[in-house]
């Protein structure tokens, strides 16, 4: 069976590359490499170097030209290197050919993000999601995989890999066979799964329970908010994409009604395509929510870009049309008070929090509660004891705050809502 090798185990020192095309790039160049620099350090490889490399013109070869790569790989073989890694998207033909020229693993943004996912995983959804991105990565890439795949079969045989194979098929034509299988198999039970997550969540609607979904930049502290709302145990923990898996909890509200809140998995910039694609099952929380809560780290340097990438990434999901409510978390790190100022103008309304010393917790519950108000009433109903379907109904769709009994009648206040209160107009206790 094919499988997708585990490279980051095989090497210990790296050398990070980003390639800038144009001058006005190169502070965003710069971050970017920062950034890699924190991923690549996630799967436990030593940084040796970290290189900025200005590119007149994109080659397709190597993606500069040969005297430069040259350069490259002669400086990394002087820090004791064993692997190279791009910020840039790198073709299979770049990445061989760099491998070739370098006697080096060569990596990708793209592939470090897919090995950190694969470290991360935990529930079968998140497991079968990395396995689609790694593999859909990995089949055009197969050709530099194995020393075996020249060899050709001799077709019929008896025993061993020959048996399978048809007349002068190549090893890789089995290979890639088989992945292609095995896509096919993730996808068909990646669909199982949200076809259970829509049941899960026609069951939600059918009750009227209100969701939320909790989106925002990797390590915003995302989870921690969460854990300190519902009282739950998600894993926390200050590392990037320290959360794959989809984690809802009930949170009751001051005026009584239910909401489910949903953690999702954090984001970061240039997130590859395929990723946001097997990712939608669990992001789908974000797509189908009634609000989304937009977590922010106000003591970035960086949060403009971390909210611009996350608006990015819903856009592409469909979801930038959601009531967003911004929170600016870990405020009790921002010790520079006109830095705050400068946030409280560039993000008016916003709530601010420290999800860890639970500051602010209490009125960000407070503006679930607005924003929810215009999906149900709090009312009182006289209704006489004869009539249990009125008072079952009431229990049943609504929540009952208090009951009170008056002769024959029972006098309930209730939290109403909406999709029900034209049924018990006649039941309502005038003022």
């Amino acid at each position: 069976m094919f499988e997708v090798r585990e490279k980051p185990e095989m090497v210990e020192k790296a050398m990070l590359v980003g390639f800038c095309f144009d001058k006005s790039e190169e502070e965003e160049t710069q971050l970017l490499l920062a950034e890699l620099d924190e991923l690549v350090g996630t799967l436990g490889i030593e940084i040796v170097g970290i290189e900025l490399v200005r590119v007149r013109d994109r080659h397709r070869g190597l993606i500069c030209g040969t005297g430069k790569a040259d350069e490259l790989a002669q400086l990394a073989k002087d820090r004791g290197c064993d692997c190279l890694v791009f910020d840039n998207e790198v073709s299979p033909m770049q990445q061989r050919n760099w491998e070739e020229l370098t006697d080096m693993t060569v990596l990708d943004r793209e592939e470090v993000i897919l090995d950190i996912f694969a470290k991360r995983a935990r529930t079968k959804e998140a497991r079968l999601q990395v396995s689609l991105a790694r593999m859909q990565y990995a089949l055009p890439r197969m050709a530099r995989m194995w020393g075996h795949l020249d060899r050709e079969g001799g077709g019929g045989g008896s025993g061993g890999g020959g048996a399978s194979r048809g007349m002068g098929e190549q090893q890789i034509e089995i290979d890639r066979r088989l992945a292609r299988k095995r896509i096919s198999k993730l996808k068909a039970e990646l669909e199982a799964v949200r076809m259970q997550r829509s049941t899960q969540r026609k069951e939600r609607q059918n009750n009227n329970i209100a969701t939320a979904a909790i989106v925002g930049y990797t390590n915003a502290g995302k989870s921690t908010l969460l854990n300190k709302l519902a009282g739950s145990d998600i894993m926390e923990a200050d590392m990037l994409f320290a959360t794959l898996d989809p984690t809802t909890r009930r949170l009751e509200l001051e005026d009584g009604q239910d909401l489910l809140l949903s953690d999702t998995v954090g984001f970061v910039r240039n997130l590859p395509h395929r990723l946001v694609e097997s990712f939608k099952a669990t992001l789908e929380e974000a797509i189908l929510a009634d609000f989304l809560i937009h977590v922010l780290d106000a003591s970035s340097d960086e949060i403009i870009d971390h909210y611009n990438t996350t608006r990015k990434v819903l856009g592409e999901l469909g979801a930038d049309d959601k009531r967003v409510l911004i929170v600016l978390n870990k405020v009790d790190k921002v010790e520079n008070q006109t830095v705050l100022l400068g946030l409280r103008a560039e993000f008016p309304g916003a709530l601010e929090t420290s999800a860890v010393a639970g500051e602010g917790l209490e009125a960000l519950t407070l503006r679930f509660t607005d924003f929810l108000a215009d999906r149900v009433k709090k009312l009182v109903y006289r209704v006489p004891q004869s009539r249990g379907d009125i008072s079952g109904l009431l229990h049943r769709e609504g929540k009952v705050l208090e009951t009170e009994y008056d002769g024959n009648d029972v006098i309930l206040s209730v939290i109403v809502p909406k999709n029900i209160e034209g049924q018990l107009e006649g039941f309502l206790e005038e003022a």
